[in-house]
């Protein structure tokens, strides 16, 4: 079938351009702005560098995919930290699940806003081998799934992918004796993502029982094979510590080149705050963005 630009040029004889990439925007600037998606326009801020872009890095926020938005630290102070560091990133405000909106939904958004990203990216002069895409938490498992679904579709993945104390399974992997002990250092009332949250939290993801979900919805648990490197990010003191420690393993396992970092003295969310962990956590992702392209070898 013929898409409508076939059919117009066959009925006038004019031709029709192709729609113009997206441009990144002035250097130095911050803009919002939307990616076209299946379910409506997506929102996106872009943060363009000063000068040409070391990397672009399409980044989405976490909040148990029910909360969260472009101006939390999470996204913004971690998008306008990159930037300041030379690169070129473009945040996901993908849409949150609630009734009526649940998976695909907020995983057709990051996909949506990654292939807009990478094509933003070309435009800007940035190739392929120093494009790449990540999350903390919920967006986290938002990347990782985006990234087993390129992977299926038979589309080029990202040049790397950056989690940070991702959430990966409905099902948490036991807990290390270690991150048990962390974990009591937390003062009463601190959020520890037991496993029965945890397992609510995806339900209200799916709108279901997550048992029997697509792979994309809990890639802790998917083959890994074909994946691109990774850099995960471990928050010390977190519930959650189990699941990306698990999938760091089962990347080696899968001979995935990956980067594990516990960040001390750190709990949950710690990209969130203004704290010593944090500003640690952003000059790893500077430099792994820099190194990753080493990792996957030359482009082919």
């Amino acid at each position: 079938m013929q898409d409508a630009a076939q059919d117009f040029e066959e009925q006038t004889g004019a031709p029709v351009d192709p729609p113009a990439p997206p441009a990144a925007g002035e250097p130095g600037s911050v803009a919002d702005r939307t990616a076209p998606g299946p379910h409506g326009p997506v929102d996106v801020r872009v943060y363009v560098p000063d000068g040409a872009p070391a990397s672009a890095f399409v980044w989405a926020h976490g909040g148990g995919f029910a909360v969260g938005d472009l101006d939390m630290p999470e996204s913004h102070a971690v998008a306008g930290a990159l930037q300041r560091a030379g690169h070129l990133v473009v945040a996901v405000g993908y849409r949150l699940a609630a009734e009526g909106t649940r998976w695909p939904v907020p995983s057709d958004d990051v996909l949506a806003a990654w292939r807009w990203g990478r094509d933003l990216a070309a435009a800007a002069g940035v190739d392929a081998a120093r494009t790449f895409l990540g999350g903390a938490s919920a967006g986290g498992n938002l990347a990782a799934g985006a990234v087993l679904r390129l992977l299926e579709a038979g589309e080029a993945p990202p040049a790397g992918v950056v989690l940070a104390y991702p959430t990966l399974h409905a099902v948490p992997p036991a807990a290390s004796p270690a991150a048990v002990r962390a974990l009591g250092t937390l003062p009463p009332g601190e959020e520890r993502w037991e496993p029965p949250a945890v397992r609510a939290m995806y339900a209200g993801y799916v709108g279901a029982d997550p048992d029997g979900a697509p792979a994309a919805v809990t890639p802790g648990t998917a083959p890994l094979e074909g994946f691109p490197p990774v850099l995960v990010l471990v928050s010390e003191a977190d519930g959650l510590r189990g699941s990306a420690e698990d999938f760091a393993a089962r990347l080696v396992g899968a001979g995935v080149p990956v980067t594990c970092v516990l960040e001390r003295g750190t709990r949950h969310g710690h990209l969130n705050r203004d704290e010593q962990g944090a500003r640690a956590s952003l000059r790893r992702i500077d430099t792994w963005l820099r190194a990753a392209p080493a990792l996957a070898g030359p482009a082919v």
